[in-house]
């Protein structure tokens, strides 16, 4: 595929682009009016929702139809029963939900056209992951909607559909900037798939300044006009941090504040640990808990000794299921989070701070109820039996990564002088964790290594620094033993074919596995055999250790991969080479292990699987939920992390730095800085000494009279161009290329 870019008259180019941009009156967006659906479709769509036997009358009632149009309502019926679309029987009516008619959420890019992510597919209907619906197709969908869609062709591998019926409308709440006016103000959504501006009654304010950050209800959308709105909340100045972590918060309809019965509920509990209702003693065991220098919650605790035959693992986790029962407020509402939310500049906890920090956190010299895997392994890293029990224990020590690495690792006298009693248990810890590592890698785990962003926090509510995340073999032990105790448990239900929510993970798509291998090939790279495999990722990542191309192979192949989602269909972890996989190990912060914990208990006290009853819906429906609250979760703190990037380098505009191309597209390269693990985009039209041709399967633009080439992988110096705050982008010059 070639595309042509780039030449003098095209230079886009903007001097004295500005960082911050200054609260101007908006201009008056009406909302988009979509052409009248076709009377066919609303007929179809009419018949969808009310999925029973009707006759034309019922039909024109409920569609509030003139007299003439009701004339018309019995030709189209009478069209789509022979078209074979709606049964006809004795003057009544049902839509046959062909295959071509699915439903969806509908996802609108800020450019006008949408997809629809397949939510419900009718019999006999092909799976298909999403449907691209062009802009004249949406209809009077908007974004977020859930939608009745008719496939209506195809293009490439993809399926066009367009909107014959909006079944539920997203939230009429939206988050985004007021501008005060005189009667009227203007709410400009800070979405931009939401390309409308909403007028708000002065006397519907709620008292919000000129620029503030609010959110809007929109109370009226007409079928011609701007919609209407009122502010339900002022948020505030939207150039600090808090505030922007406010808006975020909305965006995404977190949940962020408990209600009075689920406090109430956890403030009543006792704080008492007895060792009770057959609960094993077990606060003699050596137990330590080692997380990051700020972790506040501590919901796991290990410890290692060494046997005759190999070694002994006890992997203590906090019990919240004695305190969170089923049903409980408490449980509700951590089953609407699904997940706590972790930003730079705030926590959302998936329980209350008296549990999350207090009674289920396994702080140092307190006794604490837990969960306990017990894991007897040979000298080779072989596991030889698995046990569960829940436990009272008491953790001995809070190590850090940090002061871990320094012990076992770094070998420091003054730090191992003060931890004389943990030398040898910690010593225990490095050997076990290295022989799982390696029998896990030999089976084919993928080894991904992808640094993280850690957002440095300031005085007076700055962001002090971008820095990538440190990983050490401190790390790895935790990672090691907590991936133990998941694969355990995990195979423990399946042994008992006992009902249990499974973290899955599908094998990849064949067909980007090829692409990757075409461009890998490309670049020199020699590909092993037997593609497509957890072992041929595992050696293709071996290959490019520490080499410049590391990082670059590492996202490609991320890119090919499946989502690992909550089911209870174990179809085994791909990316962990793993048969049997769950999440056992975060109860404090991921709901699906408090699933896992009370179906663990259940089948410890041999209740029968038919009848156990761990979730507030069906495990298929919870799956679904829990995953999606995740991906929500992420996509949060996704943007969160681009907010304090773009403030962070609205300060650094004109400075020269390096990096390396990590993406290219249609738009132009995107370049992932070296020191400051921040990405920014160099817009290909910028490019003025050429004409540039895209070659999407090589990943790189070539240069049509000079040969020159730009591609995945190249190292470049840019200079921080412009930084646009709302819509979180940063774009570079290209200043040169270094390799």
């Amino acid at each position: 595929m070639s595309r042509r870019y780039g030449s003098s008259k095209r230079n886009f180019h903007r001097k004295g682009r500005t960082h911050r941009t200054a609260f101007r009156r908006p201009h008056l967006r009406p909302a988009p009016q979509a052409a009248p659906l076709p009377f066919e479709d609303e007929v179809l769509g009419r018949l969808y929702e009310t999925g029973e036997w009707t006759d034309a009358k019922e039909l024109a009632a409920g569609m509030d139809l003139s007299r003439q149009r009701r004339k018309e309502l019995q030709q189209v019926l009478k069209s789509l029963c022979h078209q074979g679309l709606v049964g006809c029987d004795d003057g009544r009516y049902r839509l046959l939900a062909p295959p071509d008619f699915m439903e969806g959420t509908i996802s609108v890019h800020p450019r006008g056209f949408g997809f629809a992510l397949v939510t419900k597919a009718a019999e006999g209907a092909k799976p298909q992951r999403d449907l691209f619906v062009p802009a004249e197709g949406l209809g009077p969908a908007r974004h977020g909607d859930r939608a009745l869609l008719r496939v209506t062709g195809r293009d490439g591998d993809r399926l066009l559909a367009r909107v014959v019926r909006v079944l539920a409308r997203a939230s009429n709440v939206m988050v985004g900037t007021y501008t005060a006016g005189g009667r009227n103000g203007l709410f400009t959504p800070e979405d931009d798939r939401y390309p409308f501006t909403i007028v708000v009654p002065r006397p519907l304010s709620l008292g919000a300044r000129d620029g503030e950050a609010v959110v809007v209800e929109i109370t009226d959308q007409p079928a011609a006009g701007h919609p209407q709105g009122r502010i339900i909340e002022v948020l505030g100045d939207p150039d600090t941090l808090s505030v922007q972590t406010e808006m975020v918060i909305r965006k995404f309809e977190l949940p962020h504040r408990f209600g009075t019965e689920a406090l109430a509920q956890a403030e009543a509990l006792p704080g008492t640990i007895e060792v009770r209702d057959g609960r094993a003693d077990l606060r003699q065991v050596l137990h330590v808990t080692i997380d990051g220098e700020t972790a506040r919650d501590f919901d796991d605790a290990v410890a290692v000794e060494k046997t005759r035959t190999g070694y002994r693992l006890h992997v203590s986790i906090a019990d919240v299921s004695h305190y969170v029962d089923l049903g409980s407020p408490l449980d509700q509402e951590a089953y609407a989070r699904g997940t706590s939310v972790y930003f730079p500049t705030r926590v959302l906890p998936m329980l209350p701070e008296r549990l999350s920090n207090g009674l289920c956190s396994l702080v140092p010299n307190e006794d604490r109820y837990a969960f306990t895997a017990i894991l007897d392994f040979d000298q080779s890293g072989k596991r030889l039996k698995k046990q569960f029990t829940r436990s009272v224990i008491r953790s001995h020590n809070r190590f850090t990564y940090t002061t871990v690495k320094e012990i076992i690792i770094d070998q420091e006298p003054a730090v191992r002088s003060g931890h004389q009693r943990f030398l040898t248990p910690l010593a225990q810890m490095e050997e076990l964790a290295r022989l799982l590592l390696a029998r896990r890698m030999a089976r084919g785990s993928i080894g991904f290594e992808l640094p993280e962003a850690e957002v440095v926090i300031g005085p007076e509510d700055t962001v002090a620094g971008i820095l990538r995340t440190e990983r050490n073999f401190a790390h790895q032990i935790i990672e090691e033993f907590m991936l133990a105790a998941n694969e355990a448990v995990a195979e423990t239900f399946a042994e008992a074919e006992f009902p249990a929510l499974y973290r899955v993970h599908a094998a990849p798509d064949p067909i980007k596995v090829a692409e990757f291998a075409e461009f890998a090939g490309s670049m020199g790279l020699e590909l092993p055999g037997d593609p497509g495999t957890p072992s041929w990722f595992g050696k293709v990542l071996a290959s490019v250790a520490g080499e410049p191309t590391e990082y670059i192979v590492n996202n490609l192949l991320l890119r090919t991969m499946n989502r690992a989602v909550y089911s209870p269909d174990n179809v085994g972890h791909f990316g962990l080479a793993a048969p049997f996989y769950t999440h056992f190990t975060s109860p404090i912060r991921r709901y699906p292990d408090l699933l896992v914990h009370r179906a663990l208990t259940q089948l410890l006290a041999g209740k029968a699987g038919a009848k156990a009853r761990t979730s507030p819906q069906p495990l298929p429906e919870a799956g679904l939920f829990l995953s999606e609250r995740e991906r929500t979760a992420v996509d949060a703190d996704r943007e969160m992390v681009d907010r304090l990037k773009a403030r962070f380098m609205a300060g650094k505009i004109g400075e020269e730095l390096e990096g390396v191309i990590s993406g290219v597209s249609g738009f132009g390269l995107f370049v992932e800085l070296f020191d400051l693990f921040v990405n920014g985009a160099i817009p290909i039209a910028d490019l003025t000494d050429d004409f540039y041709h895209l070659s999407e399967k090589q990943h790189r633009y070539v240069g049509e009279r000079t040969g020159r080439s730009y591609q995945l992988g190249d190292l470049v110096l840019v200079r921080v161009a412009n930084v646009n705050l709302r819509r979180r982008r940063i774009d570079f010059e290209l200043v040169e290329k270094l390799s």
